[in-house]
């Protein structure tokens, strides 16, 4: 079973846009559970309730599900790491602790070893500090070889990302995915490849996002393939691809092509989800989708959006 949640993202709140004015966190969680979604991802830390019980209440009041977590870190930098960590366990411990307010119980390394993590159980979405670099916030969707780690670069970064995984399982039980995004180091197929043949399958999973993954030059179908087991979380983004050719030709910077609407309402873009969920359906996924339609705040109809990319979901069986 695949089931299907949003995230605030959709309604402007963006990690790199934390001082703008974004609609109120409970406009947000009604309208997405109006439009039908069953889930929500947190947001930026302090968006949602930090609190595990009044995150619960607000959640369970419009039957929504608390499904994950985007954590950015620089795992490109060892200073970054010891902060990292700690917002990571912070917000799987709030994570965990909404999921034992629920009345599901806490979750327990000994129980997910036993086991196996149950497949709806939240999870941390890890990322690199995505515009935090110039360079590669500049050339985000036509990234080279040269803009890229080298291998002693990328066997630290799979090394940080691996102690974040670690530490988030050793304190709450929960598994950590990582997303692949542009304007940061893992955005191209061969970054994702340079990360995860660099990490273990059991312990670092992969958030697939398709949008990001075609504007980054790659194919959703072809990554699900290849990384059918560590696919554990997924975003269906779409991306315009008028908006991909002129940002190309013109050599927009990623906060531009966000900025002009680059990722569109599902269906009207240049990824094919029938094609997706039919590759998701052989490899037996069974977890979430979450949609999201990056805006920045102010811009996009969020709430009408939300309605169509669910209506557009349920006539492809989901």
């Amino acid at each position: 079973m695949i089931r299907v949640a949003n995230a605030p993202c959709s309604w402007g709140v963006l990690e790199f846009e934390a001082a703008a004015a974004i609609a109120p966190a409970a406009q947000v969680l009604d309208e997405m559970a109006a439009a039908g979604y069953a889930g929500t991802e947190l947001g930026d830390w302090g968006f949602l309730p930090t609190d595990p019980v009044a995150l619960a209440a607000a959640v369970e009041r419009r039957a929504l599900a608390l499904v994950g977590a985007f954590v950015p870190i620089a795992l490109a930098r060892k200073e970054a790491l010891d902060e990292g960590v700690e917002r990571a366990v912070r917000t799987a411990t709030l994570l965990a602790g909404v999921h034992a307010e629920k009345g599901s119980g806490p979750f327990s390394t000994t129980a997910v070893a036993e086991k196996g993590p149950y497949p709806f159980s939240p999870m941390i979405v890890l990322s690199d500090d995505n515009t935090t670099v110039p360079n590669r916030t500049e050339r985000a969707g036509r990234i080279r070889e040269e803009d890229g780690l080298t291998s002693a670069q990328w066997d630290a970064f799979a090394a940080r990302a691996e102690q974040v995984a670690i530490a988030v399982r050793a304190a709450t039980g929960l598994r950590t995915a990582f997303h692949h995004h542009c304007a940061g180091y893992v955005e191209t197929p061969q970054e994702i490849d340079a990360l995860m043949s660099r990490t273990a399958l059991d312990l670092l999973g992969l958030c697939l996002d398709t949008g990001h993954l075609m504007y980054g030059g790659g194919n959703p179908v072809d990554v699900i393939a290849r990384y059918r087991d560590r696919i554990w979380h997924v975003h269906f983004k779409d991306c315009d691809e008028a908006l991909v050719r002129q940002a190309r030709a013109e050599g927009w910077d990623y906060h531009t092509a966000v900025r002009r609407s680059i990722f569109c309402e599902l269906g009207n873009g240049m990824v094919s989800f029938g094609n997706v969920l039919d590759a998701l359906r052989v490899e037996h996924y069974a977890s979430w989708i979450v949609v999201e339609q990056d805006v920045l705040p102010g811009l996009g109809t969020p709430a009408e959006s939300a309605r169509r990319n669910r209506a557009y979901l349920r006539r492809l069986g989901v």
